[in-house]
């Protein structure tokens, strides 16, 4: 576990990694020290082969309302500077969670702002807090997105609606957030820990290996055409059958009983 003063805390524990923004004071803006905690926890858990669950959320009453605008404005003429050191370790920290096997959770309450809704976004499944409010943000401060926002917003709303999402920069109630696909579910404030909790011990019990095939073949589908995805189907299923889980699912399908996978 990381110390209690750290931007981003880490806290992995019967197979559930969980990365928490710890700016509270901020509503966990993002700024220097927490990109680089933040890509240093992904690293952490990318490279321990018991994590098979990722979850990330906020201390206090947000979840991540962006980048730290204040630093961007104190820095002056060497924002660019500033902008671009806590970039590089935020992009950096969103790949790996793309790339990493494990399925990953947002755990989304109050502001979820700017890079708020990237990582949101790049998360495998959302959960939110009905008073959850997200708004891209960045025309507010005069910018374009980071964070692959423009990656998955279109992939997950459509083109015209993330045009208006991206450009007007309103705010998007809960409500209207699963509408549109841009959270999985919501469920009360007061539930959200707890509903987070159990979707994360739903998912360590499952094919951890399996899900990450998955995560690919389904991020990297639209750049392929339908006889390179069926390939890439080949591959990965021939790969799954290979795995300790999939003896131990197909011996349960058979037997009619529970299957317990062990991520191998």
């Amino acid at each position: 576990m990381t110390p209690e003063n750290s931007p981003v805390r880490l806290d992995i524990a019967d197979g559930i990694a969980r990365i928490r923004f710890n700016r509270p004071h901020v509503l966990n803006a993002l700024d220097e020290a927490s990109v680089l905690a933040l890509a240093a926890a992904v690293d952490k858990v990318s490279r321990d082969e018991t994590v098979r669950v990722v979850v990330l959320s906020g201390e206090g009453r947000a979840f991540l309302a962006g980048g730290d605008v204040a630093r961007f404005h104190a820095a002056g003429p060497d924002a660019p500077k500033v902008v671009s050191a806590i970039i590089d370790p935020f992009h950096h920290a969103i790949l790996a969670l793309a790339a990493m096997p494990a399925p990953v959770i947002a755990s989304l309450h109050g502001a979820v702002a700017g890079a708020g809704v990237s990582v949101a976004l790049a998360a495998d499944l959302a959960i939110a807090a009905d008073d959850m409010k997200m708004t891209l943000a960045y025309t507010r401060i005069g910018t374009s997105p980071d964070g692959s926002s423009t990656f998955s917003l279109p992939r997950v709303v459509g083109l015209r609606k993330a045009m208006e999402i991206a450009l007007l920069s309103d705010t998007v109630e809960a409500d209207e957030a699963l509408r549109l696909g841009l959270v999985n579910k919501v469920v009360p404030a007061a539930e959200l820990a707890a509903e987070t909790d159990k979707l994360a011990k739903r998912l360590v019990e499952g094919p951890t290996l399996a899900y990450g095939r998955i995560k690919h073949l389904l991020r990297s589908s639209f750049g392929h055409s339908l006889s390179e995805q069926l390939n890439a189907e080949r591959d990965a299923f021939i790969a799954s059958a290979r795995t300790e889980d999939f003896a131990a699912g197909a011996k349960a399908f058979v037997q009619k009983t529970p299957p317990r996978f062990e991520g191998k």
